[in-house]
Formats: C-alpha cells, structure tokens, sequence
C-alpha cells in the first residue's frame, strides 16, 4: 500500500514557514483547503510550490517571438566573420591561459 501524500511528506519536511495574514485570507485560505479536501498547510504549501515554479520558469526560459527565432538560428548557421576587438580578445584569452 502506497504512503499518502501527507506520510511522505513528514518524512521530508526539514524547515518551517511562517507568516502573518489577516483573519479574512485566513478564512479563505481554510475554506480553498477544506474544498481540495487538504489541510491548510498543505494547501498552502502546495499553492506556494506551484506558484513558485510557474514564475521561476517564465524567468527561466527565454521566449522569443518568430522574428527573433529566425534572427537567433540564422545568427547561429551563418556567424559573422570575428571583427578586430574579437581577434583581440581571444588572442589575450590565448596568452593569458598559456595557448
């Protein structure tokens, strides 16, 4: 028999959240809980979790639209010619590193 999701995650809990809302978003909060059949802090937790990782992704991933894709990829299958301060750059990346 497989553990809930509570019994495992007892077993992985290591920090404590803390917070001060007001008597209102306290309600509502216990109520969403109560709807999804959770406890409040696993509603809560659950909600900070998905949250999180949405806005850690859009900050992540880099969206470009179809104009720029095609400008990205072209930039990649057909680079330029190395420009003067190039060839300098990597001519003392070469005698810093010992090249």
């Amino acid at each position: 028999m497989q553990p809930n999701m509570t019994e495992a995650a007892d077993k992985t809990r290591g920090a404590r959240l803390e917070a001060r809302i007001s008597i209102e978003q306290k309600t509502m909060l216990q109520q969403a809980a109560t709807l999804s059949g959770r406890t409040l802090s696993e509603f809560v937790v659950a909600s900070a979790q998905e949250v999180a990782g949405r806005i850690i992704q859009e900050h992540e991933a880099i969206r470009l639209t179809r104009t720029e894709q095609i400008a990205f990829v072209s930039a990649l299958l057909n680079p330029p010619a190395p420009n003067k301060r190039l060839r300098q750059a990597a001519a003392a990346y070469r005698k810093q590193m010992g090249l």
